[in-house]
C-alpha cells in the first residue's frame, strides 16, 4: 500500500481530531485543507449530537457530519439534519425499564437532534445550562423517538456497565461507549458510525477501499471494521482503547501531537 491515497478522510473528533483543549491545531487545519484542495473531503464521524457541532464549523465549513454514532447525518454548511435513524418509544421504554430493574442506580438522558433531555437525577457533564437542555421525567423522555439514549451509572466501572447495557438491550439496539466513565451510548438497532459513513461515502462515489478513518474509542470499532475489511486504512491514535487498537491497520501519534495530520502527511502526494 506504499502508493495508496484516500479519496475520503473520516475522523472522530474527541480524542482524535481535537486536542485536549477542544481545538484543532493550525498544523492539522493546514493538512486537511491541503487534502481538500486536492479534492479529498473530510467527514466527521462522532458520538457528538448535532447541537455540539457549531464550533467545529469554524474549521470544517462544509460537508456532511455523521453524528450520534451514525444515527444523524448533518449538513454542516446549512446546519440541517439530512437523515435520522431514531430509537422508537417502545424500544426506549423496554431498555430503560430493563436497566432500571437490574440496576436502580442507572440514570437516563436522550438526544433529540438539537435538544437534550435528562432525568433530574442525571448529572450532565457538559452544557448544563445550554439552550435546548432541560430536565424531564423518564416517562416523558421515552415518549418520543430519540437519536441516542444515554445510560449512566455513578458507581460501576465502565466496562462492566456497558456489558450490562448490552445484555439488557439485546438485539433491540446497538450499544457502545466513547467515555472513560460508566456511560453507555445506545442507538437504533444496526446503527453505527460505519452505517453513517457508508451512506456519506456512497454520496461521494467512494467505497471503503478508498477511505482512511481515524479514531480512539470503542464507538469507532464498527467504522474500523468496515474500512479494514474493505481494504482501506483504519488508524488508531496512540492512546486508543485496546479494543480499537486491535481493529486498526495503523497507529499514529496522540491527538495532542497532531496524529491525524502526521499520518496524512506521511501518505504520498499526487
Amino acid at each position: 500500500m506504499s502508493d495508496w491515497r484516500p479519496r475520503l478522510i473520516a475522523s472522530d473528533m474527541d480524542g482524535t481530531l481535537l486536542r485536549s483543549d477542544d481545538t484543532v491545531s493550525d498544523e492539522t487545519v493546514a493538512e486537511l485543507r491541503r487534502w481538500a484542495d486536492d479534492g479529498v473531503p473530510l467527514v466527521l464521524a462522532t458520538g457528538r449530537p448535532p447541537r455540539w457541532m457549531r464550533r467545529i464549523r469554524e474549521v470544517v465549513r462544509t460537508g456532511t457530519a455523521v453524528c450520534c454514532n451514525g444515527a444523524v447525518l448533518l449538513d454542516l454548511e446549512r446546519f440541517e439534519v439530512l437523515e435520522e435513524d431514531a430509537l422508537p418509544p417502545d424500544v426506549l421504554a423496554a431498555i430503560t425499564g430493563g436497566l432500571r430493574a437490574e440496576q436502580p442506580g442507572t440514570w437516563f438522558a436522550v438526544e433529540y437532534g438539537l435538544e437534550f433531555r435528562h432525568e433530574p437525577v442525571y448529572r450532565p457533564r457538559w452544557d448544563v445550562d445550554a439552550p435546548g437542555v432541560a430536565e424531564a421525567p423518564l416517562e416523558e423522555i421515552v415518549a418520543a423517538p430519540a437519536a441516542k439514549l444515554l445510560a449512566r451509572h455513578e458507581d460501576m466501572d465502565r466496562d462492566s456497565f456497558v456489558a450490562l447495557v448490552q445484555r439488557v438491550a439485546g438485539d433491540l439496539a446497538t450499544v457502545t461507549t466513547s467515555s472513560s466513565d460508566a456511560l453507555a451510548e445506545i442507538s437504533a438497532r444496526g446503527v453505527t458510525k460505519a452505517t453513517g459513513l457508508s451512506r456519506v461515502a456512497a454520496r461521494h462515489g467512494v467505497g471503503p477501499e478508498d477511505v482512511v478513518v481515524f479514531g480512539d474509542m470503542p464507538n469507532d470499532i464498527a467504522a474500523f471494521d468496515w474500512v479494514r475489511e474493505g481494504g482501506g486504512r483504519a488508524v488508531a491514535m496512540a492512546h486508543a482503547h485496546p479494543e480499537l487498537l486491535a481493529a486498526a491497520t495503523d497507529v499514529t501519534t496522540g491527538n495532542d501531537d497532531d496524529g491525524v495530520a502526521a499520518f496524512l502527511a506521511s501518505l504520498p502526494s499526487r
